[in-house]
Parts: structure tokens; C-alpha cells; sequence
């Protein structure tokens, strides 16, 4: 059996080094962020990146894990709330979808970084992380995508997943905290974030809503 103290060293060990993997992809990139400057950053020997994720494409996977595995649990959690109810509301699930990515990228654990380090992943066209992101994450996707059609049975599969693609871009440069729209200094953090959250599901709604254009309609048969 592990003992307790050598299992928190262990903890303490693997967390170092996706902490500092993370802040090092986050600024120079998966291909620019070297295992040297991780272990250097890490304070641990190359040794211990191997033993704990074999590879650099597995440290950045366990990059990604140990922050959307978080966020889509809690993101089902919300969703098993409002789901296949009577009452449900487009909003409803836009809030589920929406609100647990922007505390997560407001969060002071180092939710910031990771937001860069997705955006990364957006630029860089890694096929590799596509593919784990997919494999591990798709089904969460589906859900959402399986909610909104039955609340909007009128739109088809593949425009449910366009409109949905564009509001995870949407969402994404929110999480970014980068825009017009900057925190003023009498706002509290939790209040800006609210009103992010709550604009964005509010415009989300509408294109969610909006009707298929007729030479859209053309162009799809």
C-alpha cells in the first residue's frame, strides 16, 4: 500500500510539472516549450517527466485533462439539471454550456494560462490533440448538441454543430478576457464575469435561434 506522504510527494511532483508545462505552452507554444525548460521550471529531472507521462504528447494531453475534465463535469452537471424537462429554457442550456468555462478561466488556480494554452491549440493545428480532444471530449459536445435539437427541431444536425462551433469561438475569446470591454476598477471580478456570462448567453440565444437563410436552405440540398 502507498503511504500517505509518499502519495502527496507524488501529487506535489506531477502538479509542478503540469503547472509549469502549462505556463510554458501558454507563452512559447507546444512546439516552442521544450522538456528541458519544463523540468527546469519544474525543479524535477527529466527522470520524473518520463515516469509520470512518457512522452511530451501525453504531458500536453494531461495538460488538457486536468482542466477540461473539471470543466465538463461540472458542464453535465448543469446540463443533467435542465435537461429533457418541460420547462427548459435555450438559455438554460447556454448557461450550463457557457457559465463553467468563464469561472474556470476566471479561476485563480491558473485558469488564465490554460485559456492561452487553448488558444494555442487553436492556432497551431496540433492533428495529435485534435484527435485526444475528440476521442475524450466529443460526447460532452453531443449532449449539448442533442439538448439544442430538441429545443430547436426545425435546424438540422449539421447546422445545430455550426451554430454550436461559433459560439464555443464566441466563448472562447470571452474566456480570453481580451475585447473591448475591460473590467472597471469599481467592478468585482465575479460581477464582470456575471455580465460576460450573461451577454454572451444572451447572444448565443439569438443566433442560436435565428432562422436558416433561404439561400443557405438552397445550398444545404
Amino acid at each position: 500500500m502507498t503511504s500517505a506522504p509518499y502519495a502527496s510527494r507524488e501529487r506535489s511532483t506531477k502538479e509542478r510539472i503540469l503547472g509549469a508545462a502549462e505556463a510554458l505552452f501558454a507563452t512559447h507554444g507546444f512546439a516552442g516549450a521544450s522538456l528541458r525548460q519544463v523540468t527546469a521550471a519544474a525543479r524535477v529531472n527529466l527522470a520524473a517527466v518520463n515516469y509520470h507521462f512518457g512522452s511530451k504528447d501525453k504531458l500536453i494531453e494531461e495538460v488538457f485533462r486536468r482542466r477540461l475534465d473539471e470543466l465538463n463535469t461540472r458542464r453535465l452537471a448543469a446540463l443533467a439539471k435542465v435537461a429533457g424537462e418541460p420547462g427548459t429554457t435555450l438559455e438554460g442550456v447556454l448557461d450550463a454550456y457557457i457559465r463553467p468555462a468563464l469561472d474556470l478561466s476566471r479561476s485563480d488556480g491558473g485558469g488564465a494560462a490554460f485559456v492561452r494554452v487553448l488558444a494555442r491549440a487553436y492556432a497551431e493545428h496540433n492533428e495529435t490533440l485534435r484527435r485526444f480532444l475528440s476521442e475524450n471530449y466529443g460526447h460532452v459536445l453531443r449532449q449539448f448538441a442533442a439538448e439544442f435539437g430538441r429545443l430547436l427541431p426545425k435546424l438540422g444536425k449539421e447546422e445545430i454543430y455550426w451554430r454550436l462551433d461559433i459560439v464555443t469561438g464566441a466563448l472562447t475569446y470571452a474566456m480570453a478576457d481580451f475585447g473591448i470591454i475591460q473590467r472597471k476598477g469599481d467592478v468585482t471580478e465575479r460581477d464582470h464575469r456575471e455580465a460576460a456570462a450573461d451577454h454572451l448567453i444572451r447572444f448565443a440565444a439569438a443566433g442560436m435561434r435565428a432562422a436558416t437563410s433561404p439561400s443557405h436552405a438552397t445550398a444545404s440540398h
